[in-house]
């Protein structure tokens, strides 16, 4: 009996080592089933030289000449707890050269950010404003979250800043600081939807519904869309350890597909990051991703006051020609 046991007790933990074994070559293949062989977007060199050279093609970025803008101005869009904020800190800390927390960020039920703000990235710690600002407002939700005349009135530049929203109070042409005639500098050039890739498959469908709508008014303005696909971390965690691998993951490069078909852009608008949240210092890969993402933005902000340039001389040349006909 005791032999029986002993060779029962054997066969036991022969299986339960077999089994422990199975489970770490199958988590081993699920990791390396993770990242391609391949980057399936870009071959990025992830480099101290690379980080420099996007910080100063950044902090050098000048708006259009001739359409009297000193900055352009990005909207931040997104579902509570997505990171706009969080991505506003980001390049910040990128350019102070430490981690910032100026803007308020976090995950909670309700939006942390309140107001209509309009932060300022300047070039090193108290130093020259960058020639773009990074619009904040509150998080999108089921049942609250920006108007749709809200948004149109943010769009075209009326609403002041640190504009508090109330849901039971909406914006109106009578509120106090209500910008009456507001000028191109007032204006929306680009607007950076904010998501979270790990909650893309949970998205609730009235928040959904809310994105369609603020997409028909941004459409009508020709105003540029991208996507911010924030938490990129959570879906594939070798980006934990090394943001480098993000575009040979191939979970990010599902993602990146799925959101591009939810939100009806192409590829190349959903731009990945992974913005600072628990670190207590910078990582050169993170900035490097990040300035990226900021990098595409301006060039489809220069896209946008290309075409407005357009459309201002064709009005001075449809002026001419009638003032020479009369």
């Amino acid at each position: 009996m005791i032999m029986y046991f002993s060779i029962l007790l054997l066969l036991i933990s022969e299986l339960a080592a077999k089994t422990m074994e199975e489970l770490r070559e199958e988590e081993a293949l699920r990791k390396e089933t993770q990242i391609a062989e391949k980057p399936w977007l870009r071959n990025v060199d992830w480099s101290t030289k690379l980080e420099e050279q996007l910080k100063d093609k950044v902090a050098s970025y000048k708006p259009l000449s001739g359409l009297n803008l000193k900055q352009a101005m990005i909207l931040l869009v997104g579902q509570v707890g997505a990171g706009k904020s969080s991505y506003f800190n980001t390049i910040n800390s990128i350019f102070r050269g430490q981690i910032s927390i100026q803007a308020n960020a976090g995950s909670a039920e309700k939006s942390l950010t309140t107001s209509f703000r309009k932060y300022q990235v300047r070039d090193g710690y108290a130093g020259k404003p960058l020639n773009f600002r990074l619009c904040d407002t509150r998080g999108l939700e089921e049942d609250e979250g920006l108007e749709d005349q809200e948004i149109g009135y943010l769009l075209d530049g009326h609403v002041p800043e640190k504009y508090k929203f109330n849901p039971s109070v909406p914006l109106t042409t009578d509120t106090i600081g209500f910008v009456k005639m507001p000028t191109l500098a007032d204006q929306m050039h680009c607007v950076a939807f904010v998501l979270d890739a790990s909650t893309v498959d949970v998205i609730p469908v009235k928040v959904v519904e809310r994105i369609k709508a603020m997409q028909t008014r941004i459409n009508q303005r020709g105003i540029p869309q991208v996507v911010l696909m924030t938490k990129i971390d959570k879906i594939c965690e070798e980006i934990s350890n090394d943001v480098s691998k993000v575009f040979y993951s191939t979970a990010i490069k599902d993602s990146v597909e799925k959101v591009a078909m939810v939100m009806g852009l192409p590829r190349s608008h959903v731009l990945p990051v992974k913005n600072y949240e628990c670190e207590v210092e910078l990582d050169q890969n993170t900035n490097i991703l990040a300035l990226l993402s900021l990098r595409r933005i301006l060039h489809f902000v220069g896209d946008y006051q290309q075409n407005k340039l357009d459309e201002i001389e064709a009005e001075q040349m449809a002026k001419m020609k009638f003032c020479n006909f009369l």
